[in-house]
């Protein structure tokens, strides 16, 4: 589950990560009254967000023609007027896709006196099973194309779970990204907080970029996380109900929420043939394996090990609401899984839909003969397949003709 950059910011806080002050809103009215505040607190330039699950906002271009996503303001004014351009408005990025998203939340804070930018996140290194910190001088930029053009500025770091990151490995990371004297242990500090709201909130990602180098109004240096992204572990969410809270569904897809709503790992992909499998790993090879036969999968669709005969039908309905399929494939290997259930489920969600689109079965293990044999006598048009690539072949051949 992603969050928006207002909510990861109240984490990060909660932890004691130094940031600029701000807030979220939701009208302009709002928008103008917190520049105001802020302008009156003694702050100069002001940064105003639009908030959506995407990066690229600030290249970004609203579908009215209206230019960026992200604006820095002097005045409550100005504020105000950029805020109303921007909410109920769709914003187009490189992330979004041609249809955009919704701004209906924006974020206002403070826009510091930025000397130097840097990269950091915390995150899984699966390699290894342990906490890793990627850090790096190329802050604000895209870290795959740091990754690709200068690999030796990222700096990595694996964190000991059950000590958490000590002190010296935080000044490590200090160090590494040039910061001298009395900096290194403020950031130090940040890095702490940082990996705490990481663990604490069960997270899969936080990212901070960028974390900058700033001159407070004081002419003093500090370090702050200027932008912050944090994507959650969603199989660890029943335990954080205060983040499920954050629960943003106007920014997921609709049938991913429908999905969602029935257990069902749900993913819309561009293709014509729909799948149906249970299995993560059995729905990717699915995937692939259509794509090696000349299709294009239409969806991630995992009904996983012990899908009912409801979640089934669900999962159909859930497919005939995407108009870009034009054949379906079901691809079940039953070993927690009845074969018999599932053909029961695909019986009653055929008859309940009114499906005309071609349907190829393909199904394999616990009780497949009895679940074969109600396949066959549903009177039902369905094709089958023995092997996953004879079921691909037929599904593919559908399309094609």
């Amino acid at each position: 589950m992603n969050i928006h950059e207002f909510q990861a910011r109240e984490l990060l806080a909660q932890y004691g990560v130094a940031l600029p002050p701000g807030g979220m809103c939701e009208s302009a009215d709002a928008a103008e009254a917190l520049a105001q505040k802020l302008i009156d607190q003694g702050e100069t330039l002001l940064v105003l967000k639009a908030q959506i699950h995407a990066g690229g906002r600030g290249k970004g271009t609203f579908k009215d023609g209206y230019q960026g996503g992200v604006k820095l303001l002097k005045t409550a004014k100005e504020v105000r007027a950029a805020a109303q351009a921007m909410l109920g408005n769709t914003l187009v990025t490189r992330q979004t896709g041609p249809e955009g998203r919704l701004v209906s939340k924006l974020l206002v804070a403070a826009a510091p006196n930025i000397q130097k930018e840097f990269y950091l996140a915390v995150l899984l290194d699966r390699a290894t099973s342990r906490p890793i910190f990627m850090a790096s001088t190329e802050g604000g930029m895209d870290i795959e194309e740091v990754a690709a053009k200068t690999p030796e500025k990222i700096f990595k770091l694996h964190v000991n779970p059950a000590l958490g990151l000590e002190p010296y490995q935080a000044r490590a990371i200090a160090i590494a990204l040039g910061l001298k004297g009395s900096l290194i242990n403020e950031g130090a500090r940040q890095f702490q907080g940082i990996y705490k709201t990481w663990w604490e909130s069960d997270a899969a990602l936080v990212e901070i970029n960028p974390l900058c180098l700033v001159k407070t109004r004081e002419g003093k240096e500090a370090i702050l996380a200027v932008d912050a992204k944090i994507g959650m572990d969603d199989n660890a969410l029943y335990r954080h109900p205060e983040i499920q809270a954050m629960r943003d569904l106007a920014e997921e897809s609709p049938l991913e929420v429908e999905a969602s709503q029935f257990q069902l790992n749900y993913i819309k992909l561009d293709g014509s043939i729909a799948c149906l499998v249970n299995g993560a790993g059995l729905a990717m090879a699915t995937m692939d394996i259509i794509q090696h036969y000349g299709g294009m999968p239409a969806n991630f669709l995992d009904v996983g090990g012990g899908a009912s005969e409801e979640q089934v039908t669900a999962a159909f309905k859930i497919i005939m609401k995407d108009p870009n399929v034009k054949a379906i494939l079901v691809n079940i290997f039953g070993g927690i899984m009845d074969c018999n259930v599932i053909a029961r489920g695909i019986v009653q969600a055929v008859k309940e839909t009114g499906l005309k689109l071609p349907l190829v079965v393909r199904l394999e293990g616990n009780n497949v003969q009895a679940g074969r044999t109600t396949l066959a006598d549903s009177g039902l048009t369905i094709t089958t397949g023995e092997s996953m690539a004879e079921a691909a072949q037929k599904v593919v051949a559908t399309v094609e003709a």
